[in-house]
């Protein structure tokens, strides 16, 4: 299984936070891959830089320790992108919904929006 996690996602798992439910855990210790997207790192960034979010080390390090794995943005994702309908206004999901697509893999969130794409998710 290929999983790619929300920006929330990553928080939670990073604060072992109890929000994240036990069948969403079970399922990110099991992947074949867990992708935190180029697109989520940059929510994170962006939010960071506005001091409305700490991140107790660089993004970099907490994907290489967990054991998940980059997720670039390409020009498929992108092309996909423009073809998405405008269930979400959020623009980083929005990209997460096309990796996801493209890639062949699950989203793991706890944003309902995502049901609206008609893709494999799994909820926290």
């Amino acid at each position: 299984m290929k999983l790619i996690l929300d920006a929330h996602v990553v928080l939670w798992w990073l604060q072992d936070n109890r929000q994240l439910r036990s069948e969403a855990r079970r399922a990110i210790a099991r992947a074949d891959v867990v992708w935190v997207s180029a697109a989520t790192a940059m929510e994170l960034a962006l939010k960071a830089s506005r001091k409305r979010l700490r991140l107790p080390e660089p993004l970099a390090i907490t994907i290489a320790t967990d054991g998940f794995t980059e997720l670039q943005l390409t020009v498929e994702h992108t092309e996909r992108l423009a073809t998405l309908p405008n269930h979400h206004g959020d623009p980083f999901d929005r990209v997460l919904v096309a990796q996801a697509q493209v890639e062949g893999a699950t989203i793991v969130t706890h944003d309902r929006a995502f049901a609206q794409y008609g893709m494999p998710v799994i909820w926290t």
